[in-house]
């Protein structure tokens, strides 16, 4: 038996996507005001997928997972909830966030071969995920939504945008 949710008011609906906002214009302050002032060469271009391409596999799975956990995670935040559309994304989903969090503990490069304070969010992810799929199955909306749109704020778009700043593959990809 299906149960759909009613979408959430408008106002709701709206705050939603109040973080990602956020980082996006603090991404675009960095870039634009911030980067040229500390004599950082900012330069858009079309993506160095090369790049990507000389990556060990495990940062390619990683950036791969992470594509899909953010374009499925803006498709599943802007549409109707409790569906099965919802359900089958949102496993989708949660897939690609273990797998996003599972391939980071392997990726150390940028500390030396050790842990950095970024991999906060590999733990944060790997605890809070199960937590929230629980809160699913036990029909704990409230519960479900809040560790859900935690992790996409906090897990792909707050880390993500760490992977941008000067020097970053990300960085030399698009802006480098």
């Amino acid at each position: 038996m299906t149960h759909v949710i009613p979408t959430r008011g408008p106002l709701r609906r709206s705050l939603t996507f109040v973080p990602p906002l956020i980082a996006a214009a603090v991404l675009g302050w960095f870039l634009f005001v911030l980067a040229p002032g500390q004599g950082l060469p900012v330069r858009l271009h079309a993506p160095d997928w090369a790049l990507l391409a000389e990556q060990a596999p495990v940062l390619q799975v990683h950036i791969a997972a992470a594509t899909v956990a953010l374009v499925i995670g803006v498709v599943l935040l802007a549409g109707v909830k409790g569906n099965t559309l919802h359900r089958t994304l949102g496993w989708t989903w949660a897939i690609a966030m273990a797998t996003v969090a599972i391939s980071s503990i392997f990726i150390r490069d940028i500390n030396h071969g050790a842990f950095s304070w970024i991999h906060l969010f590999t733990g944060w992810t790997i605890i809070i995920l199960p937590m929230a799929l629980h809160a699913a199955r036990t029909h704990n909306i409230a519960a479900h939504r809040g560790r859900m749109t935690g992790l996409f704020v906090g897990a792909l778009l707050i880390a993500g945008m760490f992977t941008f700043f000067p020097g970053r593959l990300m960085w030399r990809v698009f802006l480098g």
